[in-house]
């Protein structure tokens, strides 16, 4: 019996290189926590698309010291931003988004535009969903 997935038959999604759910392998979970995507998005925006970690840090509400410095270094250990380290006194450090970051910053914009066309509708069936019965 051929299943469906989402109104295509099964051998059609298979062939279809498009798009094919894959481990993430923590990918998914790292765009998906709390401060990945707002430092991206910072890091974007910033003039020269560097900026450095207490620009950073006061550029994003509520982010701590120590949140902010494990966001960038697994941003790093992922290769979606560069750390440039000038050895002065004081010492200065910038982060700067790789090739590869600002890629997943536009794929990313996929999903926000889904979120705006879809959040009411999703609001609605949160609401219908809390006051159904057990």
């Amino acid at each position: 019996m051929e299943k469906l997935i989402h109104r295509r038959s099964d051998e059609e999604a298979k062939s279809d290189p498009d798009f094919r759910p894959i481990p993430s392998n923590g990918i998914c979970t790292r765009l998906g926590d709390k401060w990945t995507v707002q430092v991206i998005w910072r890091l974007s925006l910033a003039s020269g698309h560097r900026l450095r970690f207490s620009a950073l840090r006061n550029e994003i509400d509520g982010i701590t010291q120590r949140m902010l410095t494990l966001t960038l270094r697994n941003l790093e250990r992922d290769g979606l931003v560069v750390r440039h380290y000038f050895p002065e006194v004081p010492p200065r450090v910038e982060y700067e988004l790789t090739e590869m970051g600002a890629g997943v910053l536009r794929a990313l914009e996929g999903i926000n535009f889904w979120i705006r066309s879809n959040l009411s509708h999703v609001e609605r069936c949160r609401r219908k969903y809390d006051g159904a019965e057990p």
